[in-house]
């Protein structure tokens, strides 16, 4: 494949001269170089969908007489690697703004070069090749960026996919944004990429480097970071090595009796992972299911029989669970899985929820409560997920809303009253508001299902069943009263307790990232607080790491909030190459950025089978085949074990 550019425009004889010039300068090619020299510089592919079995073996296999070291040894010019460790959100939105500000550096550079050389031209001299700018010049080093994402899963884009609740597929559209990375350049049909050049020299730099073979992203799925490959080997196959893997592996416990030994206590975020089909969190389905129904359904609801005592496929469907689910936190995945569980099948048949999740959940649960240590005002949820729970039964779901008016009415304190002063108060007043109308209107609970607003409630330990000492049975809370000045308000204990039935409880308080293998040894993370030490993303120390979304903050923020977080991530790996601190770490020589060809023929030697985009694109389809759809709206129905996703993926065309 070769780059060919053509020059129209008649009596363009100076003007081709300068672009030449400048290209060769550009390149870093001998100045004897012809015109016929310039048709075989082979660039990269572009970012693509490829039918090809990997684009990192494509990119990489242009013509050469030299090894891939003797290349990142001989040839000034070469193309920047990196790595991206994870294939999230947070991962996706850094490879975005990290290939646009590249390639809008690359302009800057070809204009001051372009305009170097006419003035050279103009003085009958010879042009400065460094371009002015101490910052600039160091992008001299660099024609363009190949970026590798790396993720654990077969799968990418992190809790989009297995994280945000199926009932909110608005939510999930970003994939559409994060997939338009790989396809949204093409090629002619020959492989061979063309680039125009128009005559006038005011936009020769723009046009030439605005070309989509200055960057290239292609995808490792199955590559688990700290086992399939060490970080330190990835640091020394890439230049640039940014984590982005989030905080999905560990949650915060509450580290109370009860906690680790009884079943049916489990992490929101796995019973999320689970009702989101998740590959790794399969086994929590039995567990659900031994908690909503610890009796047949023959024994559960004499009327989901039929006469032979037989169950009813579509009683059984819609049968309601007489469970008690409690879930203790109160942010919006805590309401998230509340309202999941109370809608039940007949709120996710059209939605990417597996079948098998589907089975179980049947009809939903009869009561949910949402346990939080403090007050409404403090909660943590937002007002469009409380009015969601407020409009259940309006959407025909037979659930009531409940909110005690005495706990709203303790809640208010002075400090709590002044927290919802000023401008900044309002979007609180307005929920407030909402929470104390849910409060007038729970007279009537005629509803068969119902989910609870509970708040000022400490869990202080979790009792056993009584029929299964094993299984959870019951949470013993202690009220609070709120102390403090405002926004500083502590939880009190006030010694009077209440028990809350629970059949299965789920814990809502946050998640916590955890360190790869080997960051400790670098000193590189902080315990406490569950992220990568870092100054505005670039890991701290001597290194080429950087940082970016959960693992770089912790977990807060929506998945918009990763698109400023990666930006910044994004300036500080440019302030990195401007300020001459990644060559000075190559200044030895015994740095070999390898790159995707290393990555390749490592994972390769370990037996790795990595999934490749187009590999994946397999899975896409698989999962949105029409035959294994449950109804015409079911967007996928997504394949829930790991051997699955890879026999798709793996399989010969």
């Amino acid at each position: 494949m070769a780059l060919c550019i053509a020059v129209r425009g008649g009596g363009g004889g100076t003007a081709t001269a300068r672009l030449l010039t400048s290209l060769r300068r550009s390149w870093c090619l001998p100045a004897q170089q012809t015109v016929q020299r310039f048709r075989h510089i082979p660039p990269p592919l572009c970012c693509r969908q490829s039918t090809t079995s990997t684009i990192a073996t494509d990119v990489n296999n242009a013509p050469s007489h030299n090894s891939p070291e003797q290349n990142a040894h001989h040839n000034p010019r070469r193309r920047l690697s990196v790595a991206i460790v994870g294939a999230g959100p947070s991962g996706f939105y850094t490879a975005k703004y990290l290939s646009s500000t590249v390639l809008k550096k690359l302009q800057s550079t070809a204009a001051i070069a372009l305009a170097s050389t006419s003035a050279a031209d103009d003085d009958g001299g010879a042009a400065d090749d460094n371009g002015g700018a101490v910052g600039i010049h160091n992008f001299f080093n660099y024609r363009g960026i190949d970026i590798d994402i790396l993720e654990r899963l077969p799968t990418p884009y992190g809790l989009v996919r297995y994280g945000v609740a199926p009932d909110h597929p608005e939510v999930k559209n970003v994939e559409k944004e994060f997939a338009s990375l790989f396809i949204e350049h093409g090629s002619t049909s020959d492989g061979e990429t063309t680039t125009t050049i128009p005559s006038s020299s005011s936009i020769i730099a723009n046009k030439l480097i605005a070309h989509n073979s200055i960057s290239t992203l292609s995808y490792f799925g199955n590559v688990d970071v700290g086992h399939s490959i060490s970080l330190s080997q990835l640091q020394s196959l890439y230049d640039i090595v940014v984590l982005a893997y989030g905080c999905q592996a560990s949650d915060k416990r509450l580290g109370i009796p009860g906690e680790a030994e009884l079943e049916g206590v489990l992490s929101a975020r796995e019973f999320v992972a689970w009702y989101n089909g998740h590959p790794e969190f399969g086994h929590i389905g039995p567990i659900v299911q031994r908690c909503l129904w610890p009796k047949s359904l023959s024994e559960e609801e004499g009327d989901a029989t039929d006469g032979n005592n037989n169950n009813s496929s579509s009683s059984s469907d819609t049968a309601i669970s007489k469970a008690r689910v409690v879930v203790i936190g109160q942010g919006n995945v805590a309401l998230d899985v509340a309202r999941i569980l109370s809608k039940g099948t007949s709120g996710l048949i059209d939605t990417d929820t597996p079948t098998s999740v589907l089975e179980i959940l049947k009809g939903g649960v009869s009561h949910v409560s949402i346990v939080g240590r403090r007050g409404h005002v403090q909660g943590a949820f937002t007002i469009k997920e409380v009015r969601e729970l407020t409009k259940l039964n309006d959407e025909g779901y037979d659930v009531a809303f409940l909110v005690r008016k005495e706990e709203l009415e303790m809640g208010m304190t002075e400090s709590s009253v002044a927290e919802l002063k000023g401008t900044a108060g309002r979007p609180k007043t307005r929920l407030v508001k909402l929470l104390q109308e849910a409060a007038e209107s729970t007279d009537d609970n005629s509803a068969s299902k119902q989910v609870e607003l509970r708040f000022l409630m400490n869990p202080k330990r979790f009792e056993p069943d009584d029929s299964n000492k094993d299984r959870v049975g019951s949470v013993v809370c202690e009220r609070t009263k709120l102390v403090g000045e405002p926004f500083h308000q502590q939880p009190i204990g006030t010694n009077e307790t209440e028990i809350i039935p629970a059949d299965l409880v789920l814990v809502s308080i946050g998640y916590r990232g955890m360190p790869l293998e080997g960051m400790k040894e670098l000193q590189i993370f902080d315990d406490k607080k569950g992220v990568v030490k870092n100054v505005q993303g670039k890991v701290t120390g001597k290194n080429n790491l950087f940082v970016t979304g959960w693992i770089k903050r912790g977990p807060l923020g929506i998945i918009g909030t990763n698109i400023m977080d990666a930006k910044e991530t994004v300036a500080s790996i440019i302030e990195f190459i401007e300020s001459g601190e990644l060559n000075a770490q190559q200044a030895d020589g015994s740095k070999v950025s390898l790159g995707r060809v290393g990555l390749t023929e490592l994972l390769g030697r370990e037996g790795v089978e990595f999934i490749s985009w187009p590999q994946f694109m397999k899975i896409d389809a698989a999962e949105c085949d029409r035959a294994r759809l449950r109804s015409d709206a079911q967007p996928r129905e997504k394949f829930i074990s790991t051997g699955g996703l890879l026999k798709i993926a793996l399989q010969d065309n």
